[in-house]
């Protein structure tokens, strides 16, 4: 099946049918099939192809035949007719192959292997550098000057590495030049032992802790040794969309439970009860949260901690900024509260030591390990396989952790973090037709648009349609796997001018804005 055509023929079938993206992602919904809005427009856009079951439904929808939208089908429309050349003998040219055999161009007609990605990678997105952020990079290499408030990257907006990181770095090299322990140097492991214990997280040794190159890698790792084909976690909505594309790329289905605006965002008890089944393995956390800029109380998480427990599920909780928390705010490992269950523990130094270059990040397993010695045991042979993490980043976590930190001065009043963070709040929420909860922790925050104000059924052409005006880069709800259309991420690292500015052009690009349908 050639992703050139498939779109193609897709595009016209859908103009034919009078159908835009929205309306295939809400009939899906009605058929109780997974397809989101990242997925069509991949789909169109010639990026993928969909599963088999996809396909008959994209067909049927449509009211076309599946095989000549896949174009197993050798009939063409008029359009393609015009556009791909007759063989010389006036027959139309032999329908695309299904296998990944085709002919290429060679004189000699030697048939040749075209390979495509893994079946695995159909449902597997991750917008946080997915297409509008390509479009973005089409429109640097033409010479635009994009702002981008995508990623949460300190570095590029002058938040600069503590210089005795630095310095510690420099002095170790030349002992980092061969590998560590799989699990990562002792000294670093020992640094995160003590961090534990001073979070309250029990029993922990120094064979419960694993260095990772960022606490993306570890993800990956604790999900491809857990889950199998059906297996279920849920995952919260909105998400880190990292989480959903790992379990997905494993085999296993996320079911995202949601996390209630009205309620500061905070977990919604009653609907994850509801989404549990015998096939739910484990629950994660995102505390705390990325995008909302949330923080759980020790009450939510007690509640968390109630539901695992009855259900036997093991906690994953990633807590990457729990040393972020404005306003006085206390962060609480969930880990803490639950010493009879297992627990995940990430966090690393990315987004508090602003180094999220270096690529150094942990978990700390917890609590109960009776029942998951065989898990253990998986997470033991992924974590040598892949030998070790980055030696000359593990070599600082000691002096990462200890002394000064200087990201308190950051996140209190008169601190850059603080800030910008009172300043983006009050400036997105004077926009006519914007709201949002203001963020405790981090440095995202979450807004919501008036969707009927703005006539908004497609978030991600909302997203596109702000880069290409106003040369704006932010990140649209349905990337971090919010289903409805109404949200955006946006990362307030830049300095307050620069934020001005950004929150002037998005104000004057909403006074008019009426997304075309």
């Amino acid at each position: 099946m050639s992703k050139e055509l498939f779109a193609q023929r897709l595009k016209a079938s859908m103009e034919k049918q009078h159908m835009k993206q929205i309306d295939l992602v809400r009939a899906a919904e009605t058929r109780g099939i997974k397809l989101g809005k990242s997925h069509v427009s991949q789909y169109v856009s010639g990026k993928t192809l969909p599963r088999a079951d996809v396909l008959h439904f994209l067909a049927d929808a449509l009211h076309t035949d599946p095989d000549w939208l896949s174009g197993m089908n050798g009939s063409e429309t008029a359009a393609e007719a015009q556009m791909e050349p007759k063989a010389q003998n006036g027959q139309a040219p032999a329908p695309d192959k299904p296998a990944d055999i085709q002919k290429n161009s060679n004189p000699g007609g030697k048939t040749m292997r075209t390979f495509k990605k893994s079946s695995k990678l159909d449902n597997v997105l991750y917008d946080v550098r997915g297409p509008v952020v390509e479009e973005a990079n089409r429109m640097e290499e033409e010479g635009t000057n994009v702002l981008k408030l995508n990623i949460g990257n300190p570095a590029p907006f002058g938040f600069r590495t503590p210089d005795e990181v630095i310095y510690d770095m420099r002095q170790q090299l030349t002992d980092c030049e061969g590998y560590s322990a799989a699990k990562g140097l002792f000294a670093a492991r020992k640094a995160i032992m003590q961090y534990a214990q001073l979070k309250n997280i029990p029993n922990v040794t120094i064979n419960d802790i694993y260095t990772g190159n960022g606490v993306s890698e570890l993800i990956n790792l604790c999900m491809s040794a857990l889950l199998d084909t059906g297996d279920e976690i849920l995952i919260p909505s909105p998400d880190y969309p990292l989480w959903t594309a790992c379990a997905t790329l494993a085999g296993g289905t996320a079911v995202h439970y949601i996390c209630d605006e009205q309620s500061e965002w905070y977990p919604d008890i009653d609907d994850i009860k509801k989404k549990i089944t015998d096939r739910t393995k484990a629950i994660v956390l995102i505390n705390p949260n990325n995008p909302t800029g949330a923080l759980y109380p020790r009450e939510v998480l007690q509640k968390i901690v109630d539901v695992a427990r009855e259900h036997q599920l093991i906690i994953f909780s990633d807590e990457i900024y729990d040393r972020l928390v404005m306003d006085g705010e206390e962060h609480v490992s969930i880990a803490s509260l639950a010493p009879d269950l297992f627990c995940v523990t990430f966090s690393g130094l990315s987004k508090s030591h602003m180094i999220a270059g270096f690529r150094i990040g942990w978990m700390i397993l917890s609590g109960n390990k009776r029942h998951v010695k065989d898990y253990i045991e998986g997470l033991n042979m992924l974590s040598n396989m892949r030998l070790c993490s980055n030696v000359p980043a593990q070599s600082i976590v000691q002096t990462a952790l200890g002394g000064h930190q200087s990201v308190k001065d950051y996140i209190v009043p008169g601190g850059r973090i603080y800030e910008q963070r009172e300043f983006i709040y009050k400036a997105l929420t004077d926009i006519p037709g914007v709201t949002a909860v203001k963020p405790k922790a981090a440095f995202y925050i979450f807004p919501k648009l008036d969707t009927k104000k703005f006539n908004i059924v497609n978030d991600e052409q909302f997203a596109l349609d702000l880069l290409r005006e106003k040369k704006i880069l932010i990140i649209h709800g349905g990337g971090f796997n919010w289903k409805q259309p109404d949200h955006f991420r946006v990362v307030y690292l830049p300095r307050i001018e620069i934020l001005e500015k950004a929150a002037t052009k998005i104000g004057d690009f909403l006074s008019t804005y009426q997304q075309q349908i």
